[in-house]
């Protein structure tokens, strides 16, 4: 999130080619759109609300700002409005006394429309260049050559995917955020309001792209279409020269993260602490921002493999990367680029990340937590993530010989270490204090995956089925979660 420090020295450097104001105090004006498209479609850019044109903070009315709020979220979400849809939430920030909203608005690898208008930056505002056919045979040509997620397969057809079998699951984990659209879309719907099918309307081709094939594709589909796409997941703990487990992942994106980072769960140890008076599991979240981050910003046109490599001390995952910069990232003040903006959306959109820019710094607060340590993220032609395990090296909520324990912490400037806690025993259900009483491991678990079965989930979560009968009674009886449909076809959603 964005520091008080930083929006004030973007305010004070004013309004430029990637920063608006806009003095909207009660509700969304349609120029605040116009800029949300236009940034999207040139390089990026902020837009603070709150805030006159020449840089005078006006504040946010309160009573407005949860309705403004919602309305940002639905219009970019309403394919009515806006194509593709975009997955954007305004912040609030305040500012000497004054409530401002403010948003960063990433490049997107397709041509945003809004309606029928298309909207470009130019100096510090925004200009519907749809009448100009060389102006946007421009903007069409400079999105294609940025991002290979874009490249157009026009043979290939609704066969070569797994549309049948993935999108009843992709409804159902849009649904962790209330209202989505997709719940009441059709197929060809979603994937267009995804950006996953494109009808270009200067060079009349149609058709499926890559980020459609990665996500929705069939095994030997994906291979023929990204040749180089495979991720090695690793263990080297104890034969350092070749490997003491692996696993080759080569299958679509969606089923790929859930693959991945259960590995991850089977070779690291858990660890459960109390933050923000919620109990997380900090492995879990560590896991999520690892996988998700190697396959939602990689460079697919490569054909150098991804790998993750779990050690004794530390994880360390490398990826081909399109470079913007080169050496360390810094939580505090670096500015995020998507590098497949479509993927990272759709991955946004069903619960496998969160806004972009927000997984960095997730990565960074719940490493400090797990092992008192910072994680490294280096970007260069290859981007690398390092993420310790152990501090000092010391077995501070490292491994231990892949099982899977729980530590129960207080995260409230220091952990407790002395409360440790070893899950031993799941079947066992007598003893509450030794399961995730507060039910966040069985959330999280339900958010990848809202049709899970029992048996799944208790496979998951590595308990016995009574446990997760028990864990679901719970839950539901706080009001959390909420069963819809039937026992063997519906699934949950979380309230929460």
């Amino acid at each position: 999130m964005l520091t008080v420090a930083q929006l004030k020295k973007m305010i004070a450097e004013g309004e430029g080619f990637v920063i608006e104001f806009k003095s909207n105090s009660d509700r969304l004006s349609t120029d605040v759109f116009e800029t949300v498209a236009s940034f999207s479609n040139r390089y990026g850019g902020h837009i603070i609300l709150g805030v006159s044109n020449d840089g005078e903070i006006l504040g946010v009315n309160r009573n407005a700002a949860e309705g403004m709020k919602k309305n940002f979220v639905n219009q970019l979400n309403n394919p009515e409005f806006i194509v593709p849809s975009l997955f954007l939430n305004l912040e609030e920030i305040e500012v000497d006394g004054k409530l401002l909203l403010y948003v960063y608005v990433p490049v997107s690898s397709q041509m945003v429309m809004m309606g029928a208008k298309i909207f470009d930056r130019a100096e510090d505002g925004d200009f519907d260049i749809g009448r100009s056919v060389d102006l946007v045979a421009n903007l069409a040509r400079r999105k294609s050559l940025d991002f290979s997620e874009r490249q157009l397969f026009p043979y290939a057809t609704e066969k070569d995917l797994r549309l049948a079998e993935l999108m009843p699951r992709v409804r159902n984990m849009s649904q962790y955020i209330p209202n989505h659209p997709w719940g009441k879309m059709s197929t060809m719907e979603i994937m267009r309001s995804a950006g996953l099918y494109e009808d270009d309307k200067i060079t009349g081709r149609k058709g499926f792209n890559l980020a459609a094939i990665l996500l929705f594709g069939r095994d030997e589909v994906i291979r023929s279409c990204a040749p180089g796409y495979v991720t090695d997941a690793i263990l080297r703990r104890e034969n350092l020269d070749r490997y003491d487990d692996r696993l080759m992942v080569e299958t679509n994106l969606i089923d790929s993260f859930g693959l991945l980072t259960d590995f991850i769960a089977k070779h690291t140890l858990d660890r459960f602490f109390l933050i923000d008076n919620r109990r997380i599991s900090v492995r879990g979240a560590i896991a999520r921002e690892i996988v998700s981050n190697s396959l939602a910003h990689r460079e697919y046109s490569s054909t150098v493999p991804a790998t993750i490599v779990i050690e004794r001390d530390r994880i360390v995952a490398q990826n081909w990367c399109r470079a913007k910069r080169v050496g360390k990232l810094d939580a505090n003040s670096f500015t995020p680029e998507s590098k497949n903006p479509l993927i990272a959306r759709f991955f946004v959109n069903i619960g496998y990340a969160d806004q972009l820019g927000s997984g960095v710094r997730n990565l960074y607060r719940y490493t400090q937590i797990y092992s008192g340590c910072e994680p490294e993220l280096i970007e260069g032609d290859v981007f690398k993530t390092v993420v310790p395990l152990m501090k000092n090296g010391a077995n501070g909520g490292g491994v231990v010989n892949g099982a899977n324990g729980i530590v129960n912490g207080i995260v409230n400037g220091k952990n407790d270490a002395n409360d440790t806690n070893h899950d031993t025993n799941d079947t066992n259900d007598t003893n509450d204090t030794n399961h995730d009483t507060n039910g966040a491991a069985l959330l999280s678990a339900l958010k990848v995956n809202p049709s899970a079965s029992y048996n799944e989930l208790a496979d998951t979560l590595k308990v016995s089925r009574p446990t997760i009968s028990r864990m679901i009674a719970q839950l539901k009886s706080r009001g959390l979660i909420e069963r819809k449909g039937s026992l063997r076809s519906g699934y949950w959603v979380i309230k929460g």
